[in-house]
This record gives C-alpha cells, sequence and structure tokens, in this order.
C-alpha cells in the first residue's frame, strides 16, 4: 500500500515542479497550465463516486492494483510528445537548421527588417505550430493518471481503516502518509536532476546552447522524471493481485459481524433470496447508493467539514502548484535549486509531521472534539507563519523598459509597451526580441541591441558571450571602461538572497505545521459518518473538493498570477507564448493574498466545526458517539434500521 501511495505522490509532485518548463515548452500561459494541472482531478471526477460505493463490495486489492497499471500509463502517455516535436527553440531568433545562430546588436545602419526574424523561419515555424498543441497529450496523460489514481485513496484507506484494531487506525494512517512522503522526495530529486539537462538531450550538440537553468527560457529534461514514475507505478500495482479480498480479521470483531448479520428480520431475508435478476439487485444498489447519499448531505457536520477542507485544499493544491514559479521568479533561483532544497528539507519535516500528529491522537486518545481543536490549533499557527511571507517579498528586478526607466533612475509604471531611449532610438531594435543581458551597472536588458551595444565577443563560448560599446549603460551614469553586457539576467542582491533563506526556514516551520494536523483532517470526517458509509463519504468528499479546488484552484491562481506578467514571448507565428518575467512585488501580493484569505476562511468554518460539534455531543460520551470504531455496542445494534443505517442517538 505504502509503496502505491509513494508512486501517487510522486506523479502528483512532478506535474507541478515540471509545470513551470511544460508551461516554456509549450509557449502557454500559467492559466493553462493549471487547467493541464486540474487535468488529473477531472480523471478523477469520472469516476471517483462509484468507485468508492461499489468498490467497497468488490476485491478492493484488485481494483487498486488495475488503478496502479493505469496510473503508470498515464505517465507514460504524458512524456510521449517529447519524441515527437522537433527541437526546442528558446528564442524566434534560434534557426537550429542554421549553421551560425548570432544575436543582433545595435547598428545605425542597419533597417528594422534585420533585426527581427526572417520571413523564412517565421513561415517555417507557422508550419510546424500544429506542435504547441501537444499540451493536450500532457493533458490527457494527467487525467489518466487521475482516473488511475482513484481506487488508491478511498478503496486503500477504509481497507486500512476496517481491518486495524480499535485505537489503531491514526497510527496506521498517520505513518502510511509519512512513509509515502519518500514519493515527493524522490520526485523533488529526480526533477532537481533533469531540470539541469537540456531538454533535447542527446538530440543537439549541448555546446551551441547559450541558455543555461537560471535563465528564464531554459527547459530541462522534464519529460524523463514521467517515464521513470510511470514505469514504478506499473511495477507498484503487481502485490495487489495477490492479496485477499478480505484480511483476516480478529476473532471478537468477527463475532459483532455475525451478531450485527442476525439481526436481519425473516422479511428481509426473504427478500435477498428472491433477488432472482441481475436488473433487480442493479436496482437495489442504486436505492442503496440513494438513500446513503442523502444520509451524507443530511449530516451538517459533514457538511461543515466539507466546505471546511475545501477552502483548505483550494489554497493548499493552488500554492503548491505555483510554489516553484514563485521561487523562481521571487528569488531568482533555478527550477533545479527549488526542487532540491524543497525535496531535502521541506517534505523530511512533513513526513514527521504527519506520523507526529498521528501518534499525538492515539497519545492523548482525544475525542472528536479534541480532533477538531488540534487541527484547528495547527492551522492557526501554519496560518501565522505563512503571513509572515509578506516580509520576505523582494524589490522589482531592475529591467531597462520594464520596471525602470533606461537611466535606472525611476521605475515604470506601465508596462503595456516596451519604453525606448534616446541611447537605443537610433538601433533599430526588435522590441518583442527577448535576449536578456545583464550590464556592468546591474541593470538588466531587453536585448543586447536595446542596451545599445555596437560590438561582441567571445562567441567560442556562447554562454560567456560579452556585448560592449552599450551607449544605455553609459547613458545610466555608470563609470566603466567598456561599458559592457554579459548574456543572462543580473542575479539578485544579497539582501534577496538572505530572504531566500529565511523564506526556507520558514517554509520549514509552516510545512510542519500544517502536515502535523493532516491525520486529523480524516479522523474528522471519519469519526463524524457511519462505519458503513466511510468509503461513500470519503469518494464524494474526494469529488468535491477535487473539482471546486483541485480543478478551479490552479486555473483562478494561474489567471491571477497572468495579470502580473511584464513581458510575453512571442510565438514563431507571431501570436503571445508565455510569460518571460512578473512583476515580482505584485506577483508576490497576489500569491501569498489569495491563499492566506483562503486559509483564514477556513479557520472560520474550524470555529463553526467544533460548535456543531460541541452541541452534537455535550453531556454524551463521546467516545461512544464516535462511529469509526469497529467494535459496535450491543445495546446499538438493536437500534439498527433494515437498510442498515444507525437511528435515534447514533444517527447523524
Amino acid at each position: 500500500m505504502t509503496f502505491s501511495f509513494t508512486c501517487k505522490a510522486l506523479g502528483g509532485v512532478l506535474m507541478k515542479s515540471s509545470l513551470t518548463q511544460i508551461e516554456r515548452r509549450f509557449e502557454i500561459s500559467s492559466s493553462l497550465s493549471g487547467i493541464i494541472d486540474g487535468g488529473f482531478e477531472i480523471g478523477n471526477l469520472f469516476v471517483i463516486v462509484f468507485v468508492s460505493y461499489f468498490g467497497s463490495k468488490l476485491h478492493r486489492p484488485k481494483l487498486i492494483g488495475i488503478g496502479s497499471v493505469i496510473m503508470g500509463a498515464g505517465g507514460i502517455l504524458t512524456a510521449l510528445p517529447h519524441f515527437f516535436m522537433g527541437y526546442y527553440r528558446y528564442s524566434t531568433e534560434t534557426n537550429n537548421d542554421a549553421e551560425e545562430d548570432s544575436i543582433a546588436t545595435c547598428s545605425v545602419n542597419q533597417t528594422l527588417s534585420f533585426t527581427r526574424t526572417p520571413p523564412e523561419i517565421v513561415e517555417k515555424g507557422c508550419e510546424r505550430a500544429s506542435e504547441s498543441y501537444y499540451w493536450i497529450y500532457v493533458l490527457m496523460g494527467n487525467m489518466l493518471r487521475g482516473i488511475g489514481e482513484t481506487p488508491i485513496v478511498p478503496l486503500g484507506m477504509s481497507y486500512i481503516d476496517d481491518f486495524a484494531k480499535e485505537g489503531n487506525s491514526s497510527v496506521y494512517i498517520g505513518t502510511l502518509h509519512a512513509i509515502a512522503m519518500i514519493g515527493p522526495i524522490i520526485g523533488f530529486l529526480l526533477v532537481s536532476v533533469f531540470a539541469k539537462m537540456y531538454v533535447d538531450i542527446g538530440f543537439v550538440d549541448l555546446s551551441t546552447i547559450r541558455i543555461t537553468p537560471t535563465d528564464s527560457r531554459w527547459v530541462g529534461a522534464w519529460w524523463l522524471s514521467f517515464l521513470v514514475s510511470g514505469l514504478l507505478s506499473i511495477l507498484s500495482s503487481i502485490p495487489f493481485f495477490f492479496l485477499p479480498k478480505n484480511p483476516n480479521i480478529p476473532q471478537k470483531e468477527r463475532k459483532i459481524s455475525i451478531s450485527s448479520h442476525t439481526l436481519k428480520t425473516n422479511k428481509e431475508n426473504h427478500q435477498t433470496d428472491n433477488l432472482a435478476s441481475h436488473g433487480q439487485r442493479g436496482t437495489i444498489q442504486m436505492s442503496g447508493f440513494l438513500t446513503s447519499m442523502k444520509s451524507i448531505l443530511t449530516n451538517h457536520i459533514f457538511i461543515i467539514y466539507l466546505c471546511l477542507t475545501l477552502l483548505h485544499f483550494s489554497s493548499f493544491i493552488g500554492t503548491f502548484t505555483y510554489i516553484f514559479k514563485y521561487i523562481e521568479q521571487q528569488y531568482g533561483q533555478s527550477a533545479s535549486e527549488a526542487n532540491f532544497l524543497l525535496g531535502m528539507i521541506t517534505v523530511p519535516t512533513m513526513a514527521i509531521g504527519m506520523f507526529l500528529g498521528g501518534y499525538i491522537i492515539k497519545k492523548l486518545k482525544l475525542t472528536v472534539i479534541g480532533i477538531g481543536k488540534f487541527s484547528f490549533l495547527t492551522s492557526s499557527v501554519s496560518l501565522l507563519l505563512y503571513v509572515s511571507y509578506y516580509a520576505l517579498i523582494c524589490e522589482n528586478k531592475s529591467i531597462a523598459g520594464l520596471t525602470m526607466t533606461y537611466d535606472g533612475v525611476n521605475q515604470v509604471t506601465s508596462h503595456i509597451d516596451v519604453p525606448l531611449s534616446y541611447c537605443n532610438s537610433d538601433c533599430n531594435c526588435d522590441k518583442s526580441q527577448w535576449e536578456p543581458v545583464c550590464g556592468d551597472n546591474g541593470i538588466t536588458y531587453l536585448s543586447p541591441c536595446l542596451a545599445g551595444c555596437k560590438s561582441s565577443g567571445g562567441y567560442q563560448n556562447p554562454n560567456n558571450t560579452v556585448f560592449y560599446n552599450c551607449s544605455c549603460v553609459e547613458a545610466s551614469g555608470f563609470q566603466s571602461r567598456n561599458y559592457s553586457v554579459h548574456l543572462g539576467e543580473c542575479p539578485r542582491d544579497d539582501d534577496c538572497k538572505r530572504k531566500y533563506y529565511i523564506y526556507i526556514a520558514v517554509q520549514v516551520l509552516q510545512s510542519f505545521c500544517t502536515s502535523i494536523g493532516s491525520s486529523s483532517f480524516i479522523m474528522l470526517l471519519m469519526k463524524n459518518v457511519q462505519p458503513e458509509l466511510k468509503s461513500l463519504a470519503m469518494g464524494f468528499h474526494a469529488l468535491i473538493i477535487r473539482a471546486l479546488g483541485g480543478i478551479l484552484a490552479p486555473i483562478y491562481f494561474g489567471a491571477l498570477i497572468d495579470k502580473t506578467c511584464i513581458k510575453w514571448s512571442v510565438t514563431n507565428c507571431g501570436a503571445r507564448g508565455t510569460c518571460r518575467t512578473y512583476n515580482s512585488t505584485l506577483f508576490g501580493n497576489i500569491y501569498l493574498g489569495l491563499s492566506s484569505s483562503l486559509r483564514f476562511l477556513a479557520l472560520i468554518f474550524y470555529v463553526i466545526l467544533i460548535y456543531a460539534m460541541k452541541k452534537k455531543y455535550e453531556g454524551k460520551d463521546t467516545k461512544a458517539m464516535e462511529n469509526g470504531g469497529k467494535v459496535t455496542d450491543e445495546a446499538k445494534l438493536e437500534s439498527l434500521s433494515n437498510n442498515g443505517h444507525l437511528v435515534n442517538e447514533t444517527r447523524i
């Protein structure tokens, strides 16, 4: 079970940590990449409720095994577009078929047509424009992964909870999630390694590539990680086909199960014996399904819990989907570095928190109300730590014409057009070009031409190309001998680097507080529904939070993030592509503000949930009212209705 959960977590991490590179490879926006990421939840929606309800009546281990195979096939399908697309062109000026790959500089005598991409290259690029729709295969692969993952969580969790000893389910669940965190660790490390490799590694001469992993156009070998994930998922499916449908049940619980079964009336037994046709059985099953759904939807505690977790999950999924983009844009770190630090520091901390959370619930023998208070406390501390991220937002990058004027003194308030300056007005530069260079004055220019550079050198090593006699560097008042610039954006200042390390430290603490309460999320659900409805309740709960949280959150997070873009790439056909750079201050305020607002609303629902549970259980034996237990009191067995639902004092 842990191997399967590990592979599931591995696949989820790979998609989110590779999302920025997928945007660049397919030249799509963040909102569209959010749809791709939401494809996993879309796949879940197709089958999750029926798998949760009817799956518990079938051979659960085999269903989990089949799901793992489908999940692996989805991972392999996600990687396939790489093998059918042409070579990655990180610039419209780049022509992989050409013998020389030069960068336009400022020349007063040249015309604008010489600085733009030749028409024959544009025409060739438009002929291959259909390749940009290969992202649909990535979406389909992610949807297939979602379908395959469907039986793993609800059936796996109910399989463990149903046959665990009384009081041990929280420990087993916490341990399961803790061990499964190996998946994200492996995923982060895989992406960290593959992100350093150029996307077309093995197919192109890497000595001709003039961009580095810190460049906003860099695309790593994202497809390799999905191949590895797919093969591991298929491998994890093998043991499930050899597990029994029902493990050995302790004798005491077996007797209780038998005594519960004998409560059926003669009329019920007569009806059961006379179910002759498959159609009649299907009708009765559907009737039972609708009755069970009604029982869940009329459970006001479950509805409050559903709203709470929807808000919390939306915040988490939106934050996690774009955390790598946030780190890259806010602190100037490469995807490889961001994945390595999160994988080696944050994820192990979360694993410890998950295990410790389950242990605390068992050790303190918390009631259902106590579990709610414990979860509220951890979520409150997590929110306070999350708000502290505001103090760690860096200032905007110094980019001439986008965030500041070319003299380096005043900030630019409008980013509609790239404002030219007298220092490059005679250069006839293509304003849509994105070939960032860093000046000796610490200012980034969009291209050597827009920096007013007249000459260059160092073509033997494309990464070390330097441009000289740059009039815009001289115009900024910076004193230099050559007024030169070199390829690549200027690095962040020391203050921003210091904020990054503080951010990682706070991220560890915040992740620990969030994870320590994660086990209580599951326990609150299972303790507030009837035992026979746990699988259905978990399935319906997963459906709602995936539909309204897992699908929608990445889309509206991505759409708002797109609003902060100040420089878009231009595709081969002249259309808008992916974002090259953002207003980092506005990006941080929107990214953190939206997530913290959702978390705050979740805390309000926590208060409502605790109040509702206190009102329901006040003056009663809370332990006896928890429906997650395995052993049902004999007095309560007598209150079973004909359809098997608890009534009177045990009905919720």
